[in-house]
């Protein structure tokens, strides 16, 4: 028994390793591609920071611009430069901001963390029930009413839904600010809801067909004919099996709302990663650029390997078969 014990955390350290070797080969590979890509972007940074600060510079003042921005040396030169400086925790520095990449990314990140927690709560909140429901009550009422709701919720563009909230909750009714330099749950509602309304459309629609596969196994048959409540089969065993494919959606939409919403924070002014990004595109600053998508990727990486880990504890079946 010691050693079918040794050698099942062997195998489970052994794939945890080539996981992370793997995340390291892509990350490598995408920092590359990034950077090729900025390489080759039409403009000038050196331009692009002095028409920023509104100055009109003159060829000496450039041709000093670039070689203080590392741009007059050889493209693997700057990359190898740049993923060096990665590797000590240096992002390099933002053109347009003066300031160190990593530090602008870290500033901005507990407000996006907060948001995206927020609307992934709301969501969750509004979806399960939704979806349980419509399938509990397969080609009722209840479940037109919430497909009807779903599509519209998934037809309608996330800037569309935001323009009408912050039309009625904050001109019309003056509930909330429309901008605010304060970062509290007042500023977090109606980017959350925004957000939860798209979300919850899909993921109603998801827990319906994840719950609608459970009733019709031969597991819920049984329990029927052993006299169980309805509402028990739901809650005891049903849900616990179609948690799954639910567990894998939110660990993506999670990674995708940390790599920033731009344009809901946009709308409502909101300081997150993605109204960053697109100020950086903005001012061509490359730094910032490399190091947003970067860190996209990473955060994606590190949520799905928490998700296949998770998988482990949440689905017996698989413990069975690592066993």
């Amino acid at each position: 028994k010691s050693l079918r014990l040794r050698i099942r955390k062997t195998v489970k350290k052994n794939r945890l390793v080539s996981r992370l070797i793997q995340m390291c080969v892509v990350l490598i590979g995408i920092s590359f591609l990034t950077f090729l890509l900025t390489y080759l972007a039409p403009g000038d940074p050196a331009t692009a920071m002095y028409d920023s600060l509104g100055i009109t510079p003159s060829p000496e003042m450039l041709e000093q611009a670039r070689q203080s921005m590392g741009l007059d040396k050889p493209f693997l030169q700057q990359y190898v430069d740049w993923i060096g400086g990665i590797f000590h925790g240096d992002f390099g520095i933002s053109f347009s901001k003066s300031a160190p990449v990593l530090d602008l990314l870290m500033k901005r990140l507990p407000a996006t963390f907060r948001l995206a927690l927020f609307s992934l709560g709301l969501m969750l909140i509004i979806s399960v029930p939704l979806g349980i429901l419509s399938a509990v009550r397969q080609d009722g009422i209840a479940d037109y009413i919430v497909r009807f709701l779903s599509f519209l919720g998934i037809s309608l563009p996330g800037f569309l839904i935001g323009l009408i909230l912050l039309y009625v909750f904050a001109l019309k009714l003056g509930l909330v600010k429309v901008a605010s330099s304060s970062v509290g749950m007042e500023q977090m509602l109606l980017p959350g809801i925004t957000l939860a309304i798209a979300m919850a459309s899909k993921y109603s629609r998801q827990v319906r067909t994840a719950v609608l596969e459970e009733l019709h196994q031969d597991y819920v048959t049984g329990a029927r004919a052993r006299g169980m409540n309805q509402w028990e089969i739901l809650f005891r065993q049903v849900l616990p099996n179609a948690m799954l494919p639910l567990v894998t959606m939110l660990g993506l939409s999670f990674g995708s709302l940390l790599g920033g919403t731009s344009v809901v924070e946009i709308i409502f002014s909101y300081p997150g990663l993605g109204i960053l990004a697109v100020g950086a595109v903005k001012a061509r600053d490359y730094p910032l650029i490399q190091g947003f998508v970067l860190w996209i990727a990473l955060i994606y990486m590190v949520v799905n390997l928490l998700v296949d880990i998770s998988y482990h504890y949440i689905d017996p079946r698989i413990r069975e078969g690592e066993d």
